[in-house]
């Protein structure tokens, strides 16, 4: 089997030859190409270039695609800092009150630089890899978290405690549109999977009551119009979402990309033969800052938990830092080649 064979079997439910490996390190795959953030953001050569380096390195079956987490909001309007060798943040929202939602123009984000850059980015490389690398065109933010960067996250939980139902769902129904022509264009480059990220809807900062209501109908949207396009779809959110893994299912989601903090066990128990796990090992406290033993322990004790499910894909719980080091990815990939 090949990389996208491998990826292929195990969203599908079908037992690879090897443990399918995609990994969340486009700042590591910067760094050690030499190439500052700055410089990645600016040219798609050079970013299918990192990739396809690391790629090499790493012996990997599948490429995320990523770039930083601002893009969509900046293609909406809010202000974007970019710094040297850091990917880029929003700084503040671009709508002050809840009901200025209805004075913003409509979207139409691929009038904006870093999403054309993005998708280019991709094109390059699903032309270079063809069906031997599975490629994912993350499409940044859902669109609750895309609200929570339009208002500020301060004034977005305040909202959702007091604003109008109305002006809620107003400001969610554009930043759906919004996400939506993202992963619409993403489909034209040729991708084999789309995925956006909802952090901020995780239980960590709103309850399971208000996912539902707020953040769980808008994924659902995205999973659609990714379906509808023939492109498989995953989802990730940051934290602990023990409490959402359920809730989670009913997007309809092809796999989820899940945090560390969330309870191996309970993924297992909940996903098992259903649906693909994407993850999860601690990117900072194992790869990052721990020892190779450590590594090897933990890929282990993950992968014995799936042992007995094809539905797997190993990644670490969010992005790896640029300052891992090589050897802690590489025991990580080659414990679970040899297992």
């Amino acid at each position: 089997m090949n990389g996208y064979e491998r990826i292929q079997a195990a969203l599908h439910g079908e037992r690879p030859d090897k443990t399918p490996v995609m990994l969340h390190s486009f700042m590591m795959a910067a760094r050690e190409h030499n190439v500052t953030m700055e410089q990645y953001r600016n040219d798609p050569k050079l970013i299918a270039e990192c990739f396809i380096a690391s790629a090499d390195k790493y012996h990997l079956d599948g490429i995320l695609v990523d770039i930083d987490t601002a893009t969509l909001a900046g293609a909406v309007g809010v202000r974007v800092d970019f710094p040297l060798d850091d990917p880029a943040r929003t700084t503040i929202g671009n709508v002050n009150r809840l009901e200025d939602y209805i004075r913003l123009k409509p979207a139409r984000v691929e009038n904006y630089k870093y999403i054309q850059i993005w998708l280019e980015a991709v094109r390059l490389l699903k032309e270079y890899y063809k069906n031997e690398m599975y490629i994912r065109g993350n499409c940044d933010q859902a669109p609750f978290s895309l609200a929570s960067m339009m208002r500020g996250m301060q004034n977005w939980m305040l909202d959702l405690m007091i604003g109008e139902e109305e002006q809620l769902r107003g400001l969610l129904e554009y930043c759906t549109d919004a996400s939506t022509q993202f992963i619409q264009l993403m489909v034209q480059t040729g991708c084999d999977m789309v995925s956006n990220g909802d952090s901020p809807a995780g239980p960590e900062l709103i309850s399971p009551e208000m996912y539902v209501k707020y953040a769980l109908p808008y994924e659902k949207k995205l999973v659609d119009a990714a379906h509808h396009t023939g492109v498989a779809y995953a989802l990730h959110i940051c934290g602990n979402t023990d409490v959402i893994l359920d809730h989670m299912l009913l997007t309809g989601a092809d796999a989820y990309d899940l945090d560390y903090k969330t309870d191996i066990t309970k993924i297992v128990n909940t996903f098992h033969n259903r649906v693909t796990l994407i993850g999860n090992l601690d990117p900072s406290g194992v790869l990052a800052l721990g020892t190779t033993a450590s590594v090897k322990e933990k890929t282990l004790e993950l992968l014995s938990l799936y042992k007995n499910s094809p539905r797997f894909i190993l990644n670490s719980g969010c992005a790896i830092p640029p300052t891992t080091p090589s050897e802690n990815l590489k025991m990580m990939i080659d414990t679970a080649r040899n297992s």
